[in-house]
Parts: structure tokens; C-alpha cells; sequence
């Protein structure tokens, strides 16, 4: 089934499979496509976003439970207060699952890595659909969900063209000079190879 996407500003993605089939404003697509599902998102629609700090988020932090809210806090818990947690394998599982859910939440699309060395990390990460990619060494910069934080240039993943994978996100802002300013918490969908993985309730 095609799937339009369109933002405020009328700009449109239509989607089939994991692949996006068409692009442009969305009377066209609509013209084109009359059977197609529409889907009217605010804000501007992007092509998705790279997290650069995949090991330092994912296997070097620990994200906690909203029910450990009152314990331990709501921000990713590092260094000595990761240190006094007792960790297995099912709650680094837990912690990965909570961070790649935060992380589509902000409109991540692919994730930077080096190898990840625990197995319950990467099998959440094979689960979530977030593409990951290689890098080299650390990347600097302060480890945060929202790219727009870390203090490093942000990188998006491949432009959205026509027969190109579908991995975008949608952000309410008015448009790309505001998304910096705002950050990417302004995310209200994310879509990866097509599927609907994130939607701001």
C-alpha cells in the first residue's frame, strides 16, 4: 500500500514498501496516487538523523525506567552511578530498548558504532530497524539523544529522493534555520524503511 507523508509547507514523500516511490508537493502526489493513504504531519519533513555516539549511549549508560523515575532519575545514569547498579544482561537489553525508543523519538534514523560488545545491546539494536553504521574512534562531543546537543555538527542520513530508502522524520518547527534552535525533541515522527516507528502522541 502507498503511504503520502506531507508536511506543512505541502512538501510530500510517497511511500511504498521500504522505498520511498515519489516526491513533491502533495496535490501532485494526490493527483498521481488518488488511492494512496495520506498522512499530514506539522511542522517540516527532513531526511532523518544520524546519532554519532551509538557505544556511548547504548553500552555506556544506562536509561532508566520510568518507574525508577523517583530512584534514579530520568537522564541516562554514566560513570560511577552506572558503576553501582548491578547490570545483567536484561536490564543492559531494557536500558538499550528505552535509548533506541528516545533515540527514534528524536529523529535518529541510523546509529554510529563501533563494534558493540554486549550481545543484549545488539540484539535490540538489530530489533529497533535503526540502521547502524560504522565509525572510527570516538567522535568528541557530549553523548546526548538529540544530536542538536552534542556539540557537534549534525549529520542527516541520505537525501530523500525518489527509489532511495525510506528513512525520514518529521519535526514541528517552521523550518531548517528553527530546527537547530529548537532541537530535535520538536520530533513528532519518524519513519524508518518505510514503517512507522515513532509518532509524538
Amino acid at each position: 500500500m502507498l503511504t503520502i507523508h506531507a508536511d506543512s509547507r505541502g512538501r510530500a514523500l510517497a511511500v511504498k514498501g521500504a522505498w520511498i516511490a515519489d516526491t513533491g508537493e502533495l496535490v501532485e502526489l494526490v493527483a498521481a496516487h488518488p488511492r494512496a493513504r495520506v498522512r499530514e504531519w506539522p511542522g517540516i519533513l527532513t531526511p532523518g538523523l544520524i546519532n554519532l555516539h551509538g557505544n556511548e549511549l547504548l553500552e555506556e549508560a544506562y536509561h532508566p525506567d520510568p518507574r525508577e523515575a523517583d530512584e534514579l532519575g530520568t537522564e541516562p545514569l554514566t560513570g560511577d552511578a552506572l558503576a553501582a547498579l548491578a547490570m545483567d544482561d536484561a536490564r543492559w537489553g531494557a536500558s538499550a530498548r528505552r535509548a533506541l525508543q528516545r533515540m527514534l523519538a528524536h529523529g535518529t534514523v541510523r546509529v554510529a558504532c563501533e563494534e558493540l560488545r554486549n550481545r543484549a545491546v545488539r540484539d535490540a539494536v538489530h530489533r529497533s530497524g535503526l540502521a547502524v553504521m560504522g565509525r572510527l574512534g570516538r567522535p568528541g562531543g557530549t553523548p546526548a539523544l538529540d544530536p542538536y546537543r552534542s556539540g557537534l555538527p549534525v549529520e542527516f542520513a541520505e537525501p530523500r529522493e525518489r527509489n532511495s530508502a525510506a528513512h525520514f522524520a518529521v519535526f514541528d518547527v517552521q523550518d531548517e534555520a528553527e530546527l537547530p534552535e529548537r532541537g530535535a525533541g520538536t520530533c513528532v515522527a519518524t519513519v524508518v524503511d518505510g514503517r512507522l516507528v515513532y509518532r509524538r502522541r
